[in-house]
């Protein structure tokens, strides 16, 4: 059995700048600490905050006036900052840094008076907090090319697009590319809003479909990115499956293979890879690992100030 390990595994730079945000204030405040929403989305990640008493709230009139709050990394909507605000709340802003730079994009065309379409999956907390920075009369939520094809805006009109950070790079590049039929005056931000960590992620399960007989994403259910891997493994051919431990790994989609991809979301903390990797090679022996060089061992977001 070999197993070609995924170059990019463990925690992005977002993802480790809000889990370290969460620590620091532990240690600073203690409890109670609010986070509004799920501070990532990893199941471990905020099983363990719950255990060390953090108080994880999707309504903040569950938060008693004057406490200290911390906003996720998916970014919040200007109204829930203004709520926050009322309520005296003690807050702390964990969101990624890149998900604030599509909040300024998007605050930028709304403020043109511009039809902002945000390309992204509705009701996740992303899309949600960036809608926020769009006025209501200006903002079309894009999914898919049926979307596309509703659309009442009439094509002659100047129109914005933006997009969720974790999206999948293919799909997010087709929809771009029939906004760009439909709307000739269509303009968009001067760099890709996908982020890093989720193109780095996409391109080593391409490596891995090119190598394996079938792939393994290790990854929460409510994680986009872990999801948009899954569904880039199937899409090469390989059957993928996405597990949020080894506890759930069914050994048997491993029978009669050679060669398994394991590649995991940027929520994910690494532990939880190499205890799949661990159960695999109790199950199969002899197993070799096949690593590679990680392209984002040096990028590091600064912490907020706490």
């Amino acid at each position: 059995m070999q197993i070609f390990l995924a170059r990019t595994q463990g925690f992005c730079a977002g993802v480790a700048r809000a889990i370290t945000t969460v620590d620091q204030a532990l240690l600073k405040f203690g409890t109670p600490l609010y986070v509004f929403h799920e501070i990532v989305h990893n199941t471990a990640v905020v099983d363990d905050f719950r255990r060390r008493g953090v108080i994880f709230v999707d309504d903040l009139n569950n938060v008693p006036d004057g406490s200290r709050l911390i906003f996720s990394a998916h970014g919040v909507s200007p109204a829930i900052i203004e709520t926050a605000r009322r309520k005296h709340l003690k807050t702390i802003d964990a969101t990624c840094p890149l998900v604030t730079k599509v909040h300024h994009e998007a605050a930028a065309f709304s403020s043109q008076d511009v039809d902002v379409i945000l390309i992204g999956h509705k009701g996740h907390e992303e899309v949600v907090g960036t809608s926020g920075y769009v006025k209501p009369g200006l903002l079309h939520i894009v999914q898919n090319a049926a979307d596309i094809e509703n659309m009442s805006i009439p094509a002659h009109k100047k129109v914005a697009f933006i997009t969720q950070t974790t999206l999948s790079i293919d799909a997010a590049r087709e929809l771009i590319l029939k906004l760009r039929a439909r709307f000739p005056r269509l303009t968009g931000p001067l760099k890709d809003d996908i982020c890093y960590a989720t193109q780095n992620r996409q391109d080593a399960v391409k490596e891995l479909a090119a190598l394996s007989e079938v792939i393994i994403i290790c990854g929460s259910p409510k994680s986009s990115n872990s999801n948009r891997l899954r569904e880039k493994g199937e899409h090469l051919g390989r059957p993928s499956y996405i597990v949020d431990n080894a506890s759930e790994l069914d050994l048997g989609i491993l029978n009669g293979k050679t060669k398994v991809g394991i590649s995991s979301g940027a929520s994910v903390p690494r532990h939880l890879v190499d205890a799949i990797i661990a159960k695999i090679q109790a199950a199969f022996s002899p197993v070799d690992i096949i690593t590679f060089d990680d392209p984002e061992q040096k990028i590091i977001f600064p912490n907020p100030e706490i």
